[in-house]
């Protein structure tokens, strides 16, 4: 779960492995997933110690490198950099040891050491036109390093070579060297929202006759209520609609005052000597 996590849902795989370290600590590939979730969401500290546990209970140095950038991201460049001269780096497959040379060369662009991390870089592994799983991040970090020295022709170059290599696009080496080439990217859709669509005059002509129709309409329903508010009959019901607003039910007084045997009568205006019973 961890695992299929931590990618998309860093935070929610975090959660998930704190469940599993309470349910099996002791567990060597609990904790190196614990380390990871960790790593992901930024937690170094947690992330160093789960490291360092599992590297205790399997031997492996494997996690060596991402124990070194977890020493970068607790704000400690100089113990990654110590960490790349152990003996430990020398067991790392070549993977390992490529991400190794990595971390060390962002130790030095963290300590403001450009040139050293430039150099740190510069190794076979780079020349080499075999293309493996690190090739592309080892050819982007060149280029970013070269970048931020100023020699933006051959960060362009390097940064297209990034581009040959990263075939599952895990760097952005492609807005990079658009970025260079002066290319920028526009939405299509920007700018539109706010238009008003352009009608016709047919369509125009269309409305005001519409709206001429509603508007006749509107009178028709006014002259209907007009006529409505003057029939006695409305007129009363109103009257003891609003009596019974007034009232509560429940009110003593209200019930007193009411006989169920009264009635409303219609008053013509014709007739005047008519009382109400």
């Amino acid at each position: 779960m961890v695992a299929r996590l931590i990618d998309e849902e860093p935070e929610q795989a975090y959660a998930y492995s704190r469940i599993a370290l309470r349910l099996a600590s002791r567990v060597a590939a609990v904790r190196e997933a614990a380390g990871f979730a960790a790593y992901a969401t930024q937690k170094y500290s947690e992330a160093l110690a789960e490291f360092r546990a599992a590297k205790r209970m399997t031997g492996s140095v494997e996690l060596w490198p991402v124990m070194a950038d977890c020493e970068r991201g607790l704000g400690r460049p100089e113990r990654a950099l110590a960490m790349a001269g152990e003996p430990e780096v020398q067991k790392l497959d070549k993977a390992g040891q490529v991400e190794m040379r990595l971390v060390a060369a962002g130790a030095r662009r963290d300590m403001g050491q450009l040139d050293a991390a430039i150099v740190t870089l510069q190794s076979p592994e780079l020349a080499s036109n075999s293309v493996q799983s690190w090739t592309g991040r080892l050819r982007y970090a060149y280029a970013d390093a070269l970048l931020a020295a100023g020699r933006e022709d051959e960060a362009r170059e390097w940064f297209a070579k990034a581009l040959e290599a990263d075939k599952d696009g895990a760097t952005d080496a492609s807005d990079r060297l658009a970025e260079l080439d002066g290319v920028e990217f526009v939405d299509a859709g920007a700018g539109h929202e706010d238009e008003e669509p352009v009608r016709d005059e047919d369509d125009a002509d269309e409305d005001d006759d519409e709206d001429l129709r509603d508007e006749d309409r509107d009178d028709d329903f006014e002259d209907e209520d007009d006529e409505d508010s003057d029939d006695p009959e409305v007129l009363a019901a109103e009257r003891a609609s609003d009596v019974a607003e007034y009232y509560d039910e429940d009110d003593e007084e209200y019930e007193a005052d009411l006989d169920p045997t009264d009635e409303i009568v219609v008053v013509d205006e014709g007739d005047k000597g008519r009382d109400t019973v």
